[in-house]
């Protein structure tokens, strides 16, 4: 991840954007006196995240989601057109 002085990144605030548009890197990590104090990143990362904590916050949403991911484990899958009878006309 990307480290910039608080100093650095006055200076290239408004350069920031496009800055994580072109590395792969998702954030920006902003320090003070060697230690990180603030995270820059771009909105739609930041949405991702919010809503990722909002589905984790649900006790019922994570039982689904890992018993999902248990289905792939052990190949309890359907294919399509196993969907559409099950789902019918």
């Amino acid at each position: 991840m990307t480290q910039l002085t608080i100093s650095e990144a006055r200076k290239g605030f408004l350069a920031l954007p496009e800055k994580l548009a072109r590395e792969p890197e998702r954030a920006v990590t902003i320090t003070r006196r060697g230690q990180p104090v603030l995270a820059v990143l771009p909105w739609e990362f930041y949405e991702s995240i919010v809503e990722t904590l909002d589905v984790l916050s649900e006790p019922e949403l994570v039982a689904a989601l890992r018993e999902s991911i248990e289905d792939i484990e052990r190949g309890r899958l359907l294919n399509h057109e196993e969907v559409g009878a099950r789902l019918g006309p």
